[in-house]
């Protein structure tokens, strides 16, 4: 198979397909995307910048010409911070998951989870809390007819001298509501420092997932590489990589494991620097400024499921604050795209820089 190529780059979010009127604000980022009922939906943050306010709204929007045109869903303002939307479309309704976070911009603090409800009808539901506080949904999905969820608890060690460990959990449901662990010997499939997590199943039936370890372990700092055999998907085997995989996106094309998932341009790729002599704390605070101040890319890696190892394939469009990913199948060789980024023709900023300037969300054809 040949390199992937990059096609029909479209800036969505502000763009001249959205619905007149909809609330738009300066950084437009956190995003999810599915397929349901035969339109495309999209669910996106957008806020005065990154960093938590209370100016924040989640919209979503729906196409049913691809993401040329798109109307309005629902709002949701909370008058708090709101992350992570994530849609799951499953027995004939549409979920809209959310976390409701702080107004501080300098703390991050997960409270609750809560669901939005599309019925076959077209009507949705208020939000509904179905989690207590400190939990934080990454990604749903829907395989081979089984609802999944990605979750973590405890992220807000991940900002803070803690040295809490945060639990990583695979999740599964029968009504969309509760969620309870796919495997119950396996309430949680990793705890460290790992919290945003993807998986796919390969052709063999195993687990192979990609974890964010920005809060640093035994395993040091960067991300996790982790596989679960077919007969114990829950019982994973996690090898350590020293880049940090924000946001990862994982799919599976031709048989082989995908990624997209943020880039460190500085220091070779490398999250972790190996600055063995400080202490843990003082670790993860000079990765993260060193992280801030350094340039960033939303790119397209392959794992490889039998050496847990990751490698870089090519860049998306995209620049200064960007990543969270998401896509949908279009037919067997091309999947479309979303993620968000700054002005991709614009300055090339350090993340940080990026953070506190807009933010949009873009499309593009991935065709293998």
């Amino acid at each position: 198979m040949g390199q992937p190529e990059v096609r029909d780059l479209t800036c969505q979010v502000p763009g001249p397909g959205m619905p007149p009127g909809l609330r738009l604000s300066r950084a437009n980022n956190n995003l999810d995307v599915v397929d349901h009922a035969g339109r495309l939906y999209l669910a996106f943050r957008s806020a005065i910048f990154h960093f938590a306010s209370p100016r924040t709204w989640l919209h979503v929007v729906s196409s049913g010409d691809g993401g040329v045109t798109w109307r309005h869903e629902t709002t949701v303002h909370m008058g708090r911070d709101m992350r992570e939307p994530r849609l799951l479309s499953w027995d004939a309704k549409l979920f809209l998951y959310f976390f409701e976070a702080g107004r501080n911009p300098f703390a991050f603090v997960p409270g609750r989870v809560f669901v939005v409800v599309c019925h076959r009808d077209g009507t949705w539901t208020e939000p509904v809390p179905i989690t207590t506080a400190g939990y934080v949904p990454w990604r749903t999905k829907v395989v081979d007819g089984v609802p999944y969820m990605m979750r973590y608890y405890g992220g807000e060690a991940i900002y803070s001298p803690s040295s809490d460990p945060i639990d990583v959990e695979w999740l599964t449901t029968d009504d969309g509501y509760e969620w309870t662990p796919v495997d119950a010997e396996h309430p949680y499939v990793y705890r460290g420092g790992a919290s945003e997590t993807d998986f796919a199943f390969t052709d063999s039936g195993d687990l192979v997932a990609v974890a964010r370890n920005e809060a640093g372990d035994g395993n040091g700092w960067g991300s996790l590489v982790c596989r679960g055999p077919a007969g114990d998907r829950a019982d994973w085997t996690c090898r350590a990589d020293p880049r940090k995989f924000d946001s990862p996106f994982v799919f599976t094309q031709d048989g082989r494991v995908y990624l997209i998932a943020r880039r460190q341009v500085a220091f070779g790729g490398r999250y972790d620097l190996g600055l063995r002599r400080l202490p843990r704390p003082a670790q993860t605070v000079v990765y993260e400024l060193a992280y801030w101040a350094t340039r960033k890319r939303t790119s397209l890696w392959e794992v490889d499921a039998d050496s847990s190892t990751v490698s870089w394939v090519l860049d998306l469009p995209s620049r200064g604050d960007t990543a969270f990913a998401g896509g949908v199948r279009l037919d067997a060789r091309r999947w479309l795209i979303f993620n968000y980024s700054s002005d991709v023709d614009g300055a090339d900023r350090a993340w940080l820089s990026g953070q506190l300037r807009p933010t949009r969300i873009y499309s593009q054809v991935l065709a293998f």
